[in-house]
């Protein structure tokens, strides 16, 4: 059996609260989960589910109060910042907004480049490492001396992409990547991100609110509900017959063209939207 690149052991995240002796928010309720090298796990939920939480954490940008990150073998939760720096070389992002995730004032080949400048590469090099980087994304080489406002939503996250693998890393955080982009759009980065992972390998923390998104390059899915996981496993079975009430209702969410079988799935969301209110109401209570 493979040996997992990324362990996540009973996480907690807990932020402070204004006001005097209150108890923290614990954003993250004791989560596991485990990444294999070159494998996508996919981790799913609405807005305020600990998703992004959780992403922040592997990057060293949430505190974390309980359990453990384990990256290839080292505990890697609780690491100062000169250590964390070092590791970005082997662990990368890619965030949500294409538009502000890149320095305007900056060239292409200069943003994508700082990155190599930091690990001593030679400027030649940097600028051979660039053009292959560009090619890789699908990015004409002349790409390098424009501006980022050159460049539409979907060419920009294609940029932001090449530099998250402009060191080469095992593994990317990809915080809601294709969110902010038009569905034909998302369906080609989508791809971009597939024929990436076969090519070199990355594995992916692939962090989404939308099931149909991760159904289409996740290996295994993990689905997160109020700060903690309620249903992980295939990526297949939990993204077309999900067991948990709470991944029926985000997959019963994605649209479908026939009207007759929308209303009936809106109807059926609306149950379960209803037995889960009863639930969390007797969970309150005890």
């Amino acid at each position: 059996m493979t040996e997992s690149l990324l362990v996540i052991d009973n996480l907690e995240v807990e932020y402070p609260v204004k006001g005097f002796r209150r108890k923290p928010f614990r954003a993250l309720k004791g989560v596991s989960l485990d990444i294999k090298p070159g494998e996508c796990v996919g981790l799913v939920g609405e807005s305020g589910s600990g998703k992004t939480t959780l992403g922040r954490a592997v990057l060293g940008l949430a505190p974390v109060t309980g359990g453990s990150i384990t990256f290839k073998g080292a505990e890697i939760g609780h690491l100062k910042r000169r250590a964390r720096r070092a590791l970005s070389e082997e662990i990368q992002v890619v965030f949500q907004d294409p538009y502000s995730s890149l320095n305007p004032s900056l060239t292409i080949e200069q943003s994508l480049t700082e990155p190599l400048r930091v690990t001593k590469v030679s400027s030649p090099d940097a600028s051979r490492r660039v053009r292959m980087l560009l090619d890789q994304v699908g990015l004409p080489s002349n790409a390098a001396d424009r501006l980022p406002r050159e460049f539409s939503g979907g060419q920009r996250q294609r940029i932001a992409i090449a530099r998250a693998l402009a060191l080469s890393p095992q593994l990317i955080v990809c915080d809601e990547p294709v969110s902010a982009l038009d569905l034909s759009t998302q369906a080609r980065v989508l791809d971009l991100f597939k024929d990436i992972q076969e090519a070199t390998g990355v594995a992916y923390l692939f962090v989404s609110h939308d099931l149909a998104v991760v159904r289409h390059l996740s290996h295994r899915v993990a689905v997160m509900y109020h700060g903690e996981i309620v249903e992980y496993g295939e990526g297949d079975k939990v993204t077309s017959d999900p067991e948990h009430p709470y991944t029926q209702r985000l997959l019963l969410a994605a649209p479908v063209p026939d009207p007759i079988r929308q209303e009936q799935r809106r109807a059926d969301r609306s149950r379960l939207i209803e037995a889960q209110k009863e639930i969390d109401l007797q969970a309150s209570v005890h």
